[in-house]
């Protein structure tokens, strides 16, 4: 639950969204190479995750995150009661789908098809086809191997200011340092908006992050504002706990001519 209570979800597109694809850029300097040529971006719901067939997604994602809440250097959550009787804590699966899986989610797998449409890492070139492409994308293999990013995107306040998303973005640990981050926030761009949305927030981008601060920068976001010791998070070096800065983003979908337009409900 929010400082807002529980939001409700805005009016949004019945059918999902149709799968798309993006060809990852050339790597940094001092950067290694993707192991993929493109990623295959699909759209899910947690009755879609649910519905899948095979190992679980949504036992996948939710130990992704659940890993990432227990490093306490990204996301502002904590885990929960202890689990089992050596007094480890875990993020519940409950709490996971409730806050993950609450609105859209995007996944993205790893792609080596050959290029079957031109353009280049800017450009989004949509398939035809369902869900089921999905399994297709991953063409037999794990979770583990074929699903290098996932990210949520929901309404950040309720109501009257509905109309602004925010987004949740894991790169599992295995799939870092290859530039798909990057390659998602531009895909944030395509998706924030046709789910409906005119406008993105980030409520708590920690300072500490400095790879999202560059992404968001890079792709036209404003530092709307800074809280000043706006996490307690972990020590890089595992040596307790510090006060960390976070930077508010905020981003139009849409060009100023349509917000002077009159709005129609």
């Amino acid at each position: 639950m929010s400082a807002y209570g529980i939001i409700a979800l805005a009016s949004r597109p019945v059918d999902l969204l149709p799968p798309t694809s993006w060809d990852l850029p050339q790597p940094a300097p001092g950067k290694p190479a993707a192991p993929f040529r493109r990623l295959a971006l699909h759209h899910l719901r947690l009755d879609n995750a649910r519905a899948l067939p095979g190992p679980s997604l949504l036992d996948y994602t939710h130990r992704i995150f659940a890993a990432e809440i227990e490093a306490g250097r990204t996301y502002p959550q904590e885990a929960g009661s202890p689990r089992d009787d050596d007094g480890a804590y875990t993020y519940t699966r409950a709490a996971f789908e409730a806050y993950f899986w609450a609105a859209d989610v995007i996944v993205a797998v790893g792609n080596d098809a050959a290029d079957r449409g031109g353009g280049d890492d800017n450009q989004v070139q949509a398939q035809v086809g369902t869900g089921d492409l999905l399994e297709a994308s991953r063409a037999g293999r794990s979770w583990e191997d074929a699903l290098v990013g996932f990210y949520y995107v929901k309404p950040n306040y309720p109501g009257r200011s509905s109309h602004i998303c925010n987004a949740g973005f894991i790169i599992p640990p295995a799939h870092r340092d290859f530039g798909y981050g990057k390659t998602l926030g531009k895909s944030y761009l395509h998706y924030g908006p046709s789910l409906g949305y005119k406008a993105s927030v980030f409520n708590l981008v920690y300072a500490n992050n400095t790879g999202s601060l560059r992404i968001w920068d890079s792709l036209g976001f404003t530092r709307a504002g800074l809280i000043p010791r706006a996490g307690r998070l972990r020590r890089a070096d595992g040596s307790g706990e510090e006060w960390v800065d976070s930077v508010i983003y905020y981003r139009s979908f849409v060009d100023e001519e349509e917000w002077a337009r009159p709005i129609d409900r």
